[in-house]
Parts: C-alpha cells; sequence; structure tokens
C-alpha cells in the first residue's frame, strides 16, 4: 500500500508509519513541526526509515495514495485532509488505523491512566529477550529499541503476536478487539473517571481471552470486568510482589516464590513489571526465565532518565505529566534527596483545565519545606483551542498552601538561578526539549 501520515511526528502515528515502512509500505508523511524545524531528530530519522517527508501544504497528495492516516490532532480544515477529501482517498484516523491491525494480530492491548507505555515497552522487551518474537507498537520510546533509523516506539517480530499502547484519550479504545488486555489503573486524566472506567469496561468486553488487573487500585475494583487476572502489591492475589526490597535505582522483591530484579525504581514501576510478570506467568513462560531477562531491561525515553548523580549534584528528567505520575515521581526522587527543585511544564489547555484543582492538591500535598517548584508556560503545539487557563493560575493555588513556587517564561532565566539547589528534576509530557533542559543543567553543574 502507497500510505501517507498527515501528523507524522506525534507519537503515536510516526509509530504507525515506521511499523507500516518496516513491513513494506510505501510510506510517506507531513508535520508542522518539520515545517518548522528541518533540523528535526525525528525528520531525519523517520528518512533514514525510508519515509518521505513532505512539507503540510497537501500538495503531494496523489490519487497514487491508497490511504491517508492522520493524527486525532489534526484540524478537518488542515490542508493534507482538504487535498484528501478532494481526491476521494480514503481516510482514517490514528487509532482508526491502528483498530484495523489489533485485528489483524494476536493482540496484547495495554491501557490505563499511568505506566501503560512502561508495561508496553517492558512487555514487549521481555517477549522478545524470550524469543517470543513480538511486534510493538507504542507511544514511549523504549531505549532498547531505539536505532539511528527508529526512535524505539515499535518494533517488528516474526510472530502473529502485536502489542500496542491502547490509550484512552481520545475514547477511540473502545473500538479495539485484542486477545488480552492489561489495565494499570484509572486515574483522572483526559477524561472523568466514570467515562475512562466506561471504556475499560467495553475494552474487557471486547478482550477474547484474560484481563489482567490492578487489585490494589479502587477504580479499577468498580469496574464490571471479564475474565479478570490481578496482580498486586498491597492486596493478597493470583499475582502479589512480596518480600520487597526499594533501592535508590532498583527494587528487589518475589513473585510465587520467584527472586526478581528490577533496575527501575519506585513502587509504581513495581506495578508495572508485576503486571508484565503475571501475563507471561499466564502465558506459560517459565518464572525463572522471566527473571533472567527482567533486570536487563533499562526503561523509557524521558522516564527517569538520570543526567547527572555525581554526589553532589542529581539532574532528572521524566514524562510524568499528570496528577498521578507526578506524585509517584515525587515520591521517588524525595527518597534520593534532602531538598529538589522540581521543574515542570504542564501540556495543553484543555488537560490543564481539567485537571487544574488536581495539579495543585498533588504539589501541595508533596512539595516539602525544602522543595521548590518552577512552573513553565503550557506547552501548546497549535490548532484549535481556548487558552483560559495559565501556569500562573496553577502557582496561585500552590501558593496558597504555602509551598515554593514561581513561573518562569523564559527557560534562559532558570540557568541564572542554578547555585540555589543542588538537585533537579524536569518533567512534563510531549516537549523531547525538556530533555535538553536536564542536560543543559547537567552541563553546567559539572562546571561548579
Amino acid at each position: 500500500m502507497n500510505i501517507f501520515f498527515s501528523g507524522i511526528g506525534g507519537s503515536g502515528v510516526s509509530a504507525l508509519a515506521g511499523f507500516s515502512a518496516d513491513k513494506g509500505h510505501s510510506v510517506s508523511g507531513s508535520d508542522r513541526l518539520f515545517d518548522s524545524n528541518l533540523d528535526h531528530p525525528l525528520r531525519s530519522q523517520l528518512q533514514r526509515a525510508g519515509i518521505t517527508i513532505v512539507p503540510q501544504d497537501g500538495k503531494a497528495l496523489s490519487p497514487s495514495y491508497d490511504l491517508v492516516v492522520y493524527s486525532t490532532a489534526v484540524e478537518s480544515h488542515n490542508p493534507d485532509l482538504i487535498r484528501a477529501r478532494h481526491l476521494a482517498i480514503t481516510r482514517k484516523t490514528r487509532p482508526e488505523f491502528l483498530a484495523d491491525l489489533v485485528s489483524t494480530y494476536r493482540t496484547i492491548a495495554v491501557a490505563g491512566t499511568s505506566g501503560k507505555s512502561t508495561v508496553a515497552g517492558m512487555l514487549a522487551f521481555l517477549m522478545e529477550k524470550l524469543g517470543l518474537k513480538p511486534n510493538f507498537i507504542g507511544g514511549g520510546r523504549v531505549k532498547q529499541f531505539a536505532s539511528s533509523r527508529r526512535a524505539g516506539n515499535y518494533m517488528i517480530g516474526d510472530s502473529p503476536v502485536l502489542i500496542i499502547e491502547a490509550c484512552e484519550s481520545d475514547g477511540t479504545i473502545v473500538h479495539f478487539n485484542p486477545e488480552h488486555s492489561i489495565i494499570t489503573n484509572l486515574r483522572l486524566d483526559h477524561h472523568s473517571i466514570d467515562k475512562t472506567a466506561h471504556m475499560f469496561e467495553k475494552l474487557s468486553d471486547n478482550t477474547k481471552g484474560f484481563v489482567f488487573l490492578n487489585k490494589d487500585d479502587k477504580h479499577l475494583a468498580a469496574c464490571a470486568v471479564s475474565n479478570p487476572v490481578y496482580f498486586s502489591i498491597l492486596n493478597k492475589s493470583l499475582y502479589t510482589a512480596e518480600n520487597i526490597r526499594y533501592f535508590p535505582l532498583k527494587t528487589i522483591f518475589t513473585v510465587k516464590n520467584q527472586p526478581f530484579e528490577l533496575s527501575l525504581p519506585g513502587i509504581y514501576n513495581l506495578y508495572n513489571a508485576i503486571a508484565c510478570i503475571a501475563f507471561l506467568l499466564e502465558y506459560g513462560i517459565a518464572a525463572s526465565g522471566i527473571a533472567d531477562v527482567l533486570s536487563a531491561f533499562t526503561g523509557l525515553d524521558r522516564r527517569f532518565d538520570i543526567y547527572l548523580n555525581n554526589g553532589k549534584n542529581l539532574v532528572i528528567d521524566d514524562y510524568a505529566h499528570n496528577p498521578h505520575k507526578i506524585m509517584n515521581l515525587m515520591t521517588t526522587t524525595q527518597r534520593l534527596s534532602a531538598g529538589i527543585c522540581f521543574i515542570f511544564q504542564p501540556h495543553g489547555y484543555s488537560p490543564v483545565r481539567l485537571l487544574k484543582d488536581e495539579f495543585i492538591r498533588v504539589f501541595a500535598e508533596n512539595l516539602r519545606d525544602s522543595d521548590h517548584l518552577i512552573l513553565l508556560p503550557i506547552y501548546y503545539t497549535g490548532g484549535t483551542v481556548t487558552e483560559d487557563v495559565t501556569s500562573a493560575m496553577l502557582a496561585d493555588g500552590i501558593r496558597a498552601s504555602g509551598r515554593s513556587v514561581e513561573v518562569i517564561e523564559d527557560r534562559k532565566i532558570i540557568f541564572h538561578k542554578l547555585y540555589r539547589w543542588s538537585d533537579y528534576v524536569v518533567f512534563g509530557a510531549r516537549d523531547d526539549s525538556l530533555a535538553d533542559v536536564a542536560r543543559n543543567i547537567a552541563d553546567k553543574l559539572k562546571l561548579v
């Protein structure tokens, strides 16, 4: 097939584009991000994968294309879509195209408001190491899948198994019909808890086999789920982590008397690992075999990436962006340092509008007197949206609780303040340049 991807710079769309190209399809695409930055590293990476990148002006589209796949962030007046409609080319959204792929594989869908990227990537890594040769399409970039021509958010395998990250953000998760599903947790994120619970229940109804559930999650416990298999830490379940020992940068535990070592910190990553272990044990893999490969998994890009840890300074970059993820990140990093400067960039006006009170609460409850919070302006990539919330509104609410917080409009100002703290945690979604902020902080601290 000759497929065009509009919005190819997005994590989900770029994964589908790379996957399609590696499966032998002719692939091209556009993104306004690349139009404004011709040197963007992802643009070059996609080109090295044999994908043609063109301006997002619709001119490259012709009747030779069999299909146009577009990001749900692409507006109806986008030139690519206008041209595709004019030429009567079949059009599908990213999740619609993904749903088609789900139906052609023995698919394992990983859902949840937090952790699904890591669970999907970890499961794909473990199955690959165990010789099961899965296919994988995710949102996050698995470090050990990355190469000069692959970002790490997909992998081609020889088996009929496909592992996907099933995101609930646009509601289309209800159209997936996987063989098995994993649901990590349920919190307020893109939608109300009730609405997301309904979507997870529908995914469960559409799942042919087992649905793996976190038994410790009170909101998931209230869901009507078919064929559940439970994993847990706090409550007894079929797959419960026991004998847990948390270390600053790893966790040791047992499941069914089998010792495991996870090379990632925090209780949230332990939940991610148990979800994978539970699935693989039900899949018929020996516990000892899983233990042999688990410790080799090094995680995803922008998930607890340590840029400096020299005993004097600590600098970490992370993708945390909703209140649940932020709480987990803060709790884990605070075990490493007595005082941290947290630098957070909220993502999107709609999410900030929905989660405003939760953002204020999570920082008010988790910032210590020795911590400081810097809020950057809300990250916005364009499109039609009501800009009626600001980072300053979040700061006002957090400051009212007695916490130390400020808003910095220009990132350059951060580098004039580095003498005030020793340890920094930079976090926020979508914007990969936040990693550059963490890297630059680390580089400057090395010179002090």
